[in-house]
């Protein structure tokens, strides 16, 4: 922002940002299918297909042990058709850990601004078992295994020499032991109770689909924008 537009205020700079300017996909509700996750894959398929920058990448949405609200994003691992189980990892000392550990409960989001959708997921999270959770670790890169290793994300970090030591130190037991694993790693499930879609139009008149699980299955609400 130059300083003619902070001079105009931020709230007018804001304003003049055009949003949802390009050629938009449409959205028929009623033609959507009865499981939210045959429409999700459906949505994140087109995202991959248009060359969208990371299209898997969430907003994972969680409560500390004050109930005050926490957010990162995350990468998605797998949806589980079978479960309707949206899956995602992390390290079980981690904030999020800790705080799924105390209200295993969660919300995800996904936005894709190209195409003006979003998703908004929101239900329990339960941690997988201690194969599935191997799994996922061992599939991970190197770099990435051996950060895990250290269990110290979200500490205060004094000195970045000593972070690369026990960095280097870890990789060198990956290297000596390739299918060494961190107990503490996790591979979460969430299932939703609600899964809402919603389309961006350029008038404004959004469409929003909302799924809700019951005991007979998914129902489906359409809901003003």
């Amino acid at each position: 922002m130059d300083d003619g537009e902070r001079g105009g205020g931020v709230r007018a700079w804001l304003r003049g940002i055009e949003v949802f300017a390009g050629p938009l996909p449409g959205f028929a509700p009623e033609r959507a299918p009865a499981d939210p996750v045959r429409l999700f894959l459906s949505w994140l398929s087109d995202a991959v297909a248009d060359g969208l920058r990371d299209p898997h990448a969430m907003t994972l949405s969680t409560v500390d042990e004050a109930g005050d609200p926490d957010a990162r994003v995350v990468i998605l691992k797998d949806v589980d058709a079978d479960a309707a189980g949206w899956r995602f990892a992390g390290h079980a000392f981690s904030p999020k850990g800790h705080q799924l550990a105390v209200h295993p409960r969660a919300a995800l989001t996904f936005y894709w601004p190209e195409h003006g959708r979003q998703v908004r997921l929101r239900g329990p999270v339960t941690p997988g078992s201690a194969r599935d959770n191997a799994a996922d670790f061992l599939a991970r890169s190197a770099t990435a295994r051996a950060e895990a290793l250290l269990g110290r994300q979200s500490q205060y970090l004094a000195d970045t020499g000593e972070r690369d030591q026990a960095l280097e130190k870890a990789l060198g037991l990956i290297g000596r032991d390739p299918s060494l694993v961190d107990s503490a790693w996790t591979l979460y499930t969430l299932a939703p109770v609600e899964a809402e879609f919603w389309q961006a139009a350029a008038d404004r008149v959004h469409t929003r689909l909302r799924y809700e699980r019951t005991a007979n299955g998914w129902s489906r609400f359409r809901l003003w924008s």
